[in-house]
């Protein structure tokens, strides 16, 4: 079974990590391609592959079924998004289990209540647990890993809530001291400033990790610039580009009323064949069957 270490070893080296999301083997073996340093088990993009609103929909054993199939296809790092943890602090008991043996490096759980609403909705739900009840989570989360390189990342809504910066420092510090590894401070804001200005506040020692969706213009330098952020997840752009591609290549068949024009401009049958590792399979035909 893999094990945290990579994630844990890479973080030591204090470079910024810059982690993809992922929906399925396929896009887990792609974003490896492309050189990221870990996969982002998106829940947002799983929910929208069944084409459904991400608002715990999703079954734990549907998104551990991903997390597991892309484990065995990938050699990266997984960070799982694993929303509220499923219900309670018992449920989460049982997820960090099942999580840690599917082979998740980290596991990030965020303080909404159970169901929750996506972040970035206009005029969603956003409704956050007590303080006290989600360090519970935590401390439950990091008495249960049995490797201590399983990361225990816990994510404050408190900006997408509306609560205030004062507040998500106080909910940050309270779940560093719950034992949290890391802490993902999240904002549907159209600028960094908002986030900015929650990382030159924050006085914890455990690293932060964003998820810049809502404020694209967050780039590395000024990442770096900070000095405290130690990942970012690109939150949803596997499922995003997979629908912008489908959508343009749909259309232009429909109106080319044909694959003629559209056959150039998209991957070969062969590419995928790569992908799927056909040339193993034709080797190991070759080689065992009579």
């Amino acid at each position: 079974m893999r094990t945290p270490n990579q994630l844990k070893k890479s973080l030591a080296s204090h470079h910024l990590l810059h982690v993809m999301a992922a929906h399925s083997p396929l896009s887990a073996r792609l974003a490896e391609e492309a050189g990221f340093d870990g996969l982002w088990a998106s829940g947002f993009e799983l929910s929208a592959l069944y084409g459904l609103a991400d608002v715990s929909l999703i079954s734990m054993t549907q998104h551990l079924d991903m997390v597991r199939a892309m484990a065995e296809h990938s050699s990266l790092p997984i960070v799982a998004d694993i929303d509220t943890g499923f219900g309670n602090a018992i449920n989460v008991i049982y997820a960090i289990q099942q999580y840690e043996r599917a082979g998740a490096a980290a596991v990030v759980i965020e303080d909404k209540t159970f169901p929750k609403v996506t972040s970035l909705v206009a005029d969603g739900r956003q409704e956050l647990l007590r303080t006290e009840e989600f360090q519970g989570k935590i401390r439950a989360a990091i008495a249960t890993r049995r490797d201590p390189d399983l990361l225990v990342i816990a994510r404050t809504e408190a900006l997408i809530a509306g609560l205030g910066e004062e507040e998500a420092l106080k909910r940050a510090a309270a779940y560093e001291a719950a034992g949290a590894d890391m802490i993902l401070i999240h904002s549907k804001q159209k600028t960094p400033d908002e986030v900015e200005s929650f990382v030159r506040a924050w006085t914890g020692k455990a690293p932060i990790v964003i998820v810049p969706t809502a404020y694209p213009e967050m780039n590395e330098a000024r990442i770096k610039a900070l000095g405290k952020i130690a990942i970012v997840i690109y939150g949803n752009h596997a499922i995003r580009a997979s629908v912008t591609a489908m959508k343009d290549v749909f259309a232009r068949i429909q109106k080319d009323r044909g694959i003629q024009n559209v056959n150039r401009d998209i991957v070969s049958v062969e590419e995928v064949f790569r992908l799927q590792k056909m040339d193993q399979i034709k080797a190991d035909e070759k080689r065992f069957l009579a």
